[in-house]
């Protein structure tokens, strides 16, 4: 390479079955009162009640929030930063999804350098202080924020998703357990699972990708085209569950070094303003966004037909690149990720929101690291495909 990379990951990660019992040695290392941010499905489940007793099993005390409800806003992160003064708390626990991973992430930043959440996207302000440590404990695979240094905030203010990303956001420890993700249901796998599918091919596409990315990218990209669509249809297979962690975990060390593409870019002012889920926002982005960028990355999407089909060496590059957009779209169908209008945003709102979404998604600087480097107009068009995009297109290579 021309010139050195970085490479980021949390100081620890604890990887596979009963990983989760590491939290009380883990936490009484970093502090004596520690914070969970979580949600009503993790205290419905028991899993906060686990983790007080796993903590108390090591003497660390502990106070929960648990106001955090599908993506992550400001007004979460107010809300558990008050808690987290109010009771003296000097750790930070986040036990969930994406979301609780990234409200954790803000209030470890935000409890020691101080200010508004927004004040640190682009740079603007710099996290130079030390973090409270964050101790990330998935319970979906998925997301990656667990080992990513960015983190998704929305600006209530203004409808906007604030993407965040600094060497201070990492967690500190990373605890991957995927007996943790046997109660997620199928939509939520589903979703999860086409999101962490979308960082790694974002992570291998990226014009910063690098040997180390690229290495865990792919790897994550095999492991997930392999189990995904079981874990889908037995969310008891915890091999299937167990090799979607992995996936998911690699994914995210993957794209938080090379960054994520227009994808990203396009899928979160969708969220923003129209509340879809952040992983069902990608799946129904990815295979379009593929098609839009392919003639750019022709031989990389070619790459990944072998992960998707072992026997398509016989064909061509370009062919070989179409059957991996192919097979994007087939499992996405599989998976019955619906498309815009299937998740009933109503046409007329949409097209009077693609100018702002466009304008956001270009903003958010994530556009630049594709392939292909979209316009404004070209985003816009993009967005008016997807809406009522069919995931059962034909391949133009033989199935």
């Amino acid at each position: 390479m021309d010139q050195p990379v970085v490479f980021r990951t949390p100081q620890t990660i604890h990887y596979g079955r009963k990983a989760f019992e590491k939290v009380g040695e883990e936490t009484s290392a970093k502090g004596k009162k520690a914070l969970i941010i979580s949600d009503k499905v993790m205290e419905s489940l028991g899993y906060i009640e686990e983790c007080r007793k796993l903590l108390l099993n090591w003497k660390v005390e502990s106070a929960f929030y648990t106001g955090v409800d599908s993506e992550p806003t400001d007004v979460y992160v107010a809300e558990s930063l008050e808690i987290f003064d109010k009771e003296n708390c000097d750790v930070i626990i986040s036990l969930g999804g994406g979301s609780c991973i990234d409200t954790a992430k803000a209030i470890s930043v935000l409890a020691t350098n101080g200010g508004y959440i927004g004040d640190y996207m682009g740079g603007k302000k710099l996290a130079d202080k030390q973090p409270i440590p964050h101790i990330s404990i998935p319970t979906t695979a998925g997301t990656g924020s667990e080992a990513t240094d960015a983190t998704i905030i929305t600006n209530t203010s203004n409808d906007v998703k604030m993407m965040i990303k600094q060497p201070a956001f990492m967690p500190e420890v990373a605890i991957v357990d995927p007996l943790l993700t046997l109660s997620s249901p199928k939509g939520v796998t589903a979703a999860t699972g086409v999101d962490a599918l979308s960082h790694a091919i974002e992570a291998y596409l990226s014009i910063k990708a690098q040997p180390m990315t690229d290495m865990l990218a792919l790897s994550a990209i095999e492991k997930i085209v392999q189990s995904l669509k079981i874990a889908y249809e037995d969310g008891k297979n915890i091999d299937a569950r167990e090799a979607m962690s992995l996936g998911s975990l690699q994914a995210g060390m993957a794209f938080t070094n090379a960054s994520v593409c227009l994808v990203h870019g396009m899928s979160r002012p969708i969220g923003a303003l129209f509340h879809v889920p952040h992983g069902i926002s990608n799946a129904m982005l990815l295979p379009a966004v593929l098609e839009f960028s392919l003639d750019a990355c022709i031989e990389r999407l070619a790459d990944l037909a072998r992960l998707f089909k072992p026997d398509c060496g016989n064909l061509s590059t370009k062919e070989a690149a179409e059957l991996t957009v192919y097979e994007v779209k087939k499992l996405c169908q599989e998976l019955e990720i619906p498309n815009l209008k299937g998740w009933g945003i109503q046409p007329e709102a949409f097209k009077n929101a693609i100018s702002k979404m466009a304008e956001d998604a270009l903003t958010s600087g994530s556009p630049n690291n594709n392939p292909k480097v979209p316009t404004k107009q070209e985003i816009e068009e993009l967005y008016e495909v997807c809406f009522d995009y069919q995931f059962s297109s034909e391949s133009m290579v033989t199935k």
